[in-house]
């Protein structure tokens, strides 16, 4: 099995809790900790693990299987 299996084998609310969850630890570590060398990294790698979640999740098997079931949802 590799790496990117076990985020397919999530559903999409994990997928969402697990893009948005470092980004959200690092915001409140910023706020409470204050401006640091460890912030800012923790801030700068959350956000581009955010990224890289939103820009490669369609593409996942699954997520575009949820994604044409919700259209269907709307017809």
């Amino acid at each position: 099995m590799y790496p990117a299996g076990i985020l397919e084998s999530l559903g999409l609310h994990a997928h969402v809790a697990s893009a948005v969850a470092p980004f959200a630890a690092a915001v409140a570590l910023r706020f409470l900790l204050g401006k640091s060398r460890f912030t800012t990294w923790f801030v700068s790698l959350s956000t581009m693990w955010f990224a890289i979640n939103v820009l490669v999740a369609p593409y996942s098997p699954q997520t575009q299987r949820e994604i044409q079931s919700l259209w269907a949802l709307f017809r």
